[in-house]
């Protein structure tokens, strides 16, 4: 029997994922898709499809056909999205400190929630760098690149505005290990035979290149030591074994195009910056910063630290969750209470507009309605409350116009949950 530790609700479905029925492979489907567009709320969605499949599994066993029920699904989701938008706060991209409390939301249910006042703004700054002023509403994240470096604590995760390589130069005795000023090449391949090495190395010298960025070879070494050596003699500082998938990333910062081949090596190919510079870090361990770069593209890197690689691949996984919220608030521009808010009050008019409607088409609605109940009743029981008791007054407080009312899980009663920064 295998055991595996998760620290995110998407993983234990994951490792389901070979499940053979229809609604287990569904659920999968449903929180992957949330995992991978909002970053966030896998569990919310999981437990009220969930909720949503039994409350038709009781239809249909109640004798209702099924294209009532599925009729009834697809009015009661576009009716959902009406109430929700009614709901919905605007939010403004210049107003950063609404963004960084959503985004610490987001962090405060994680493993290193003790580090959301770091990772939080870390995230908005890092989403609103590459936002395009001419297409404001598209954020691409794989524009931000995350690169993981054991050692040091969560708290030395920085964000850098440039590139970053997690190894060391790739260098020969008194080669440099810091250009000022330097001129970036992006070379697909660097092996050749011995007596042409020397001639190719003058060929870069001679277009001023004085960095150089060798991608990784899947047959081969990518540079000999042979070429490292005269590299070095040339004073060219030398990162190799870039990897494939991060090619478009790179070349999109330094605003270049790869050289695949060396009669096409010319300075205006070549990429400018500031600095580049082998960085070694307090534990030992080295990596490489390109910064200053010139005329570069809306990309951002986020180095991430942590004592040990279990922290790492936590501290990511949530700020790649953060990220996500952010990127959503940009997208959309909105965002709604939680703490069970919007459920309750779904379920509120959703049971209302369910008597005004006529025949099995309002049974089913009803059903539905009280389906999304099933939220804030999981709040109530993990927050240690009585929910039945919380659930009646929720539903209390929004029959009395109050919409945000939620369940606050600090401080154990029901309050306006938007005021407590819960979203």
């Amino acid at each position: 029997m295998e055991v595996v530790a998760c620290f995110d609700e998407f993983s234990p479905l994951f490792f389901v994922s070979f499940a053979r029925l229809p609604a287990a492979k569904f659920l999968v489907e449903l929180s992957k898709s949330q995992d991978v567009v909002p970053g966030d709320g896998t569990t919310t969605v999981v437990v009220i499809a969930g909720a949503i499949v039994k409350a038709s599994l009781n239809l249909l066993m109640s004798g209702i056909h099924p294209t009532t029920v599925s009729d009834a699904v697809r009015k009661v989701s576009v009716k959902a999205v009406d109430i929700l938008s009614s709901m919905a706060v605007p939010v403004e991209l210049s107003d950063r400190e609404s963004l960084v409390k959503s985004a610490s939301t987001s962090l405060n249910s994680k493993v290193v929630s003790q580090y959301s006042t770091l990772l939080a703004p870390l995230a908005v700054d890092a989403v609103l760098s590459v936002v395009d002023p001419n297409n404001p509403d598209l954020v691409n994240l794989k524009d931000i690149k995350i690169v993981k470096k054991l050692g040091g604590t969560v708290v030395d995760t920085e964000l850098i505005k440039g590139l970053v390589f997690e190894k060391k130069v790739s260098h020969a005795a008194g080669g440099p290990t810091r250009v000022e000023n330097a001129k970036i090449a992006m070379d697909r391949i660097l092996e050749e035979e011995r007596n042409y090495i020397l001639g190719m190395i003058k060929k870069i010298k001679a277009t001023g290149c004085n960095v150089l960025l060798i991608q990784k070879s899947i047959l081969r070494d990518a540079v000999t030591d042979l070429s490292l050596h005269y590299l070095a003699k040339a004073k060219i500082l030398v990162i190799k074994d870039v990897e494939r998938d991060e090619m478009e990333f790179i070349t999109k910062t330094l605003n270049c195009l790869p050289i695949s081949n060396i009669e096409h090596f010319r300075a205006e190919k070549l990429g400018y910056a500031d600095l580049v510079e082998e960085v070694s870090l307090g534990d030992g361990g080295k990596l490489v910063k390109i910064t200053g770069i010139k005329d570069m593209g809306r990309t951002t890197s986020v180095l991430v630290r942590g004592s040990n690689q279990l922290v790492i691949d936590e501290a990511e996984r949530s700020l790649h969750d953060a990220l996500c919220l952010v990127r959503c608030l940009v997208n959309k521009k909105f965002l709604i209470a939680g703490g069970g808010a919007p459920e309750i009050e779904l379920s509120k008019q959703l049971g209302a507009w369910a008597m005004v409607l006529q025949g099995m088409e309002g049974y089913c609605v009803k059903a539905f309605a009280e389906a999304l109940e099933v939220i804030p009743y999981t709040l109530a029981e993990n927050a240690g409350l009585n929910p039945i008791a919380i659930v009646t007054e929720l539903r209390n407080r929004h029959a009395q116009g109050e919409i945000n009312a939620g369940i606050n899980m600090r401080k154990g009663q029901i309050t306006n949950i938007l005021e407590e920064n819960v979203v």
